[in-house]
């Protein structure tokens, strides 16, 4: 049997398994209130996580950002990491219960500086990480008043794609899938002045080389450079996991992209000042960032 043969027909196998426990996974979280199911999940994945491959990434990774620390700092960071995904896998089946509970759960800082970037009627770019629970841009937004467009990575299995459908903060909100067809409608939304929000800290192999915790990094400029062609501006955003499902959501003061040089010269420095931004947030708060990504190519 071919290869592509063998594909076909793993995924004809796993893909209706794996659809079946990721829905009867939501379905119970879904049931439970929401800080039980955020403290479920964290349990799961406390357990669950280190007997993973995804550990063994993740503690690499950590190992290379933080070389001064001991094994018994890593091994600590490592169980707040499985903590804080399996937190958000919880709290992904209560987006409505976040969205109205937002007074009482999630503190906003800086609601002044996300408004103030659209004030002119042109767009603006929202940027943040995958940090603490990093579906709460789009809903701390929604609490203030923006209606955020967003991009997303369509799943490779078909049949969970109703879970992603669930993630919408508004009605009025489009998700854009990665692709041709997505970025088409993403130049399109942004030529109507719509905001737009990204997760902008994963490997992207066809981005622009940038430093990451002192190590080359491919990194997507695709915020940059569509902020320099729409002269609008990028509001970094940070999430942070406070005690439980309760955050603090802070947008910062809008930037802009200069214009003294070069494009190529002047989005290369704006990719690589956000790069330095969003590592200090990872830094004060390791345990809350998505390590087992493979940022890092592996000979870095």
């Amino acid at each position: 049997m071919s290869s592509p043969q063998k594909s076909r027909l793993s995924k004809r196998l796993l893909f209706p398994l794996e659809a079946v426990g990721a829905l009867a996974a939501y379905g119970l979280f879904r049931i439970l209130p929401i800080d039980a199911a955020s403290a479920l999940g964290a349990a799961i994945l406390a357990r669950i996580g280190p007997l993973l491959r995804l550990h063994r990434v993740a503690r690499t990774n950590l190992e290379r950002a933080f070389p001064d620390k001991a094994r018994g700092e890593i091994d600590r960071i490592l169980d707040g990491m499985w903590r804080n995904l399996g937190r958000t896998a919880g709290e992904f089946a209560h987006i409505r219960t976040l969205l109205r509970e937002m007074d009482s759960r999630v503190e906003i800082v800086g609601a002044e500086h996300a408004l103030k970037a659209m004030e002119d009627g042109g767009p603006a770019i929202y940027v943040s990480g995958h940090i603490a629970n990093w579906e709460l841009m789009p809903l701390a937004a929604a609490h203030v008043g923006l209606v955020i467009d967003a991009v997303y990575r369509a799943p490779d299995n078909p049949l969970i794609a109703s879970l992603y459908d669930k993630r919408k903060p508004h009605p009025d909100a489009t998700m854009f899938p990665k692709g041709s067809a997505g970025a088409r409608g993403v130049m399109d939304a942004l030529k109507r002045g719509r905001p737009l929000g990204l997760l902008i800290d994963q490997k992207m192999n066809d981005g622009i080389e940038a430093r990451f915790f002192g190590r080359k990094a491919m990194t997507t400029p695709a915020f940059a450079q569509l902020a320099r062609r729409f002269d609008c501006p990028i509001v970094p955003v940070r999430i942070e996991r406070l005690e439980g499902a309760r955050f603090r959501v802070t947008a910062f003061a809008g930037v802009t992209v200069a214009r003294d040089g070069k494009s190529a010269d002047d989005v290369a420095a704006t990719v690589q000042s956000f790069n330095d931004l969003i590592e200090s947030w990872i830094r004060e708060r390791p345990e809350q960032w998505l390590w087992v990504h493979r940022r890092w190519p592996k000979d870095e």
